[in-house]
């Protein structure tokens, strides 16, 4: 799952961890606490305004009809302007007093906080000059806002509309980032520059069907008179061909003249000025924890170790005799493991997902309202594009969740992967986790929308384990499959380190997936540019998986006969997801009541 990203915001994010505790209630004057408690509603409430105006995309996607029209300024003038309005009311929350405050007080006091303080960390490195990954740019952001803007009303039609006139300033302030890049050597490696450059070259080309940003207007509702649904459609394509077409053909000109010939071919932070420092800042805001690179590292040479074990049990459960390589190499080539159409692919994971669907009731007690669908990747983006995905949708906008399968290069995508992947990117993972934390109407709006990498890959990675106990793999194979995808997210903690604090070639990171997994070849080139690209953001996932595991584990060990998974999994996630450390204290605040009753 990828979160819809702004321009450079994806690379911005590196961003310190401030240390997390959380206050001990202790007795309070009634009044003392009153205002105390008043003091913070005030707060979370100019902060929930504060977001919704800096960020009307996730505003927009909870129904606010006026956030519809706009976009966020991303600007880097716009990004040194937060400091002011988020220091404000930083300081506003530390004043308040936590032993006057009740426990879910104290949490939400703590968490904001964490969040507040994380971007401003982040805002000083200016990780915006990183301005694209190798997903692309700006026209990838607005294609993401196309496939999941739906029109019922002339309203929602020139709310689009009026986001329309906004790409050409989007592109402006990415080509702005990109040459900020350029003039202080913060830049992405060539590689991560020729996918971007590939995905330029597409969007400056006649599209197929018409262009993305004219999607939603594809399908108007009849309530919207034919002469208006004219002139709606008129306009947004009056301003695709002019002033949109003008910038993305300057994005593509700068990636292509200016960026293409200065990017070393060297991929790696610690080869940038500061690239180290802004690294460990990465990987500490990513995993919300206080470890190292090395310590990071680490963990994934201990994983890979253990896994390969496990790997070797399934290995010789499906009946093979010879070396581990050789397996490898069987099911990478096998025509039994892949599918021979498009459509055969998606319907298997559809069925995989039907499958999933029938287990929830099992392990949860709280299910979303909201559903999700099984689409494909576009076909312009699915070159460079990643296995799967998850999209959010919108309850309020009638938008369903979605979850993105790549049918794409058939002989890449094995069968025995697909369980692994659909419990991850569809339920019991992202789709589920998130539509919950969307729907968490008690809670205040910024943990609604707050995104927390580590909880959220670890759950998805949490939720391949519970495919075991959901019986969703049905064969040796399918079972190292889903070690495999473990596997992967362990070399993942190695290779990033690996490239970005160790100085490590592709080839070096590469080695780690070749060797323990059984990724196809491109799978992996694919995720290689993406950990380039975007680093830090890999390490998320295994660390939060880890703790999730752990957290697990403790419950059921002082629980016992007590533990139920149900109650667990609705205590982990219906109020929405916390950086670690929070988690911990909430999670045996739980076990602690469990415990009492």
């Amino acid at each position: 799952m990828h979160k819809p990203l702004l321009i450079g915001a994806a690379l911005a994010a590196f961003m310190v961890t401030p240390a997390l505790a959380v206050g001990q209630p202790q007795s309070a004057p009634g009044a003392q606490a009153s205002a105390q408690s008043t003091a913070l509603a005030g707060a979370l409430a100019d902060y929930e305004a504060y977001l919704r105006r800096v960020d009307p995309i996730t505003a927009g996607m909870e129904g606010d009809r006026e956030a519809l029209s706009r976009l966020p300024d991303p600007t880097r003038t716009g990004e040194l302007a937060r400091v002011a309005p988020l220091t404000a009311l930083l300081t506003r929350l530390e004043a308040i007093d936590p032993s006057s405050l009740n426990p879910d007080e104290q949490l939400n006091r703590t968490f904001a906080a964490y969040l507040i303080r994380r971007n401003l960390e982040a805002i000083p490195l200016d990780g915006g000059r990183l301005a694209f990954s190798s997903e692309g740019g700006p026209g990838q952001t607005f294609a993401y806002l196309a496939s999941s803007t739906r029109i019922t009303s002339t309203a929602d039609a020139e709310a689009w509309l009026s986001r329309i006139s906004a790409v050409p300033s989007f592109y402006d302030a990415a080509i702005a980032d990109a040459r900020r890049g350029l003039d202080t050597d913060l830049v992405q490696a060539r590689s991560v520059v020729d996918s971007a450059l590939a995905l330029a070259e597409t969007d400056v080309k006649p599209r197929e069907g018409g262009d993305i940003l004219m999607q939603p207007f594809n399908a108007l509702p009849a309530t919207i008179p034919a002469a208006e649904q004219s002139r709606l459609r008129a306009g947004a394509q009056a301003l695709i061909d002019g002033p949109v077409a003008q910038r993305r053909l300057a994005w593509r000109d700068l990636l292509k003249n200016d960026y293409q010939p200065r990017a070393p071919v060297e991929p790696g932070m610690t080869h940038r000025p500061g690239g180290r420092d802004l690294y460990a800042y990465a990987v500490r805001s990513y995993t919300t924890t206080d470890l190292t690179p090395d310590q990071v590292h680490q963990i994934g040479l201990e994983e890979v170790a253990r896994i390969r074990a496990r790997m070797q049990d399934e290995m010789r459960a499906a009946g093979w005799t010879g070396d581990f390589a050789g397996f490898l190499h069987f099911l990478r080539t096998d025509p039994q493991f892949y599918a021979t159409s498009r459509e055969q692919l998606l319907e298997k994971a559809s069925e995989i997902a039907k499958r999933a669907d029938d287990g929830l009731p099992a392990l949860f007690g709280t299910l979303p309202r909201l559903p999700y669908g099984v689409r494909p990747v576009p076909r312009e983006i699915e070159d460079s594009y990643t296995t799967g995905r998850y999209n959010p949708g919108s309850i309020q906008n009638g938008v369903a969740g979605g979850y993105i399968v790549n049918t794409s290069k058939l002989d890449q995508r094995p069968l025995y992967e697909l369980p692994a992947l659909t419990v991850h990117e569809a339920v019991p993972g992202h789709h589920l986790q998130i539509a919950l934390q969307q729907e968490a109407a008690d809670q205040p709006y910024y943990r609604r929308g707050a995104d927390v990498t580590a909880f959220t890959e670890g759950w998805g990675l949490y939720s391949e384990f519970l495919g075991e106990e959901m019986g969703i793999y049905r064969t040796p194979y399918e079972r190292f499959g889903r070690l495999s995808y473990e596997m992967w997210r362990a070399c993942r903690l190695v290779a990033d380190t690996g490239l970005h604090w160790m100085g490590w070639t592709t080839e070096q990171a590469r080695a780690c997936f070749r060797d323990n997994s059984a990724l196809a070849p491109h799978n992996i080139e694919t995720e290689l540019q993406r950990y380039i690209g975007w680093p830090g953001q890999a390490t998320a996932y295994k660390i939060g998986e880890i703790r999730l595991r752990q957290i697990r584990q403790k419950a059921e060990r002082e629980l016992g006969d007590r533990f139920d998974v149900r109650t667990f999994h609705d205590a982990l996630l219906v109020d929405g997801p916390l950086p670690l450390d929070l988690l911990d204290a909430r999670m045996d605040r739980w076990i602690a009541e469990q415990k009492a009753r």
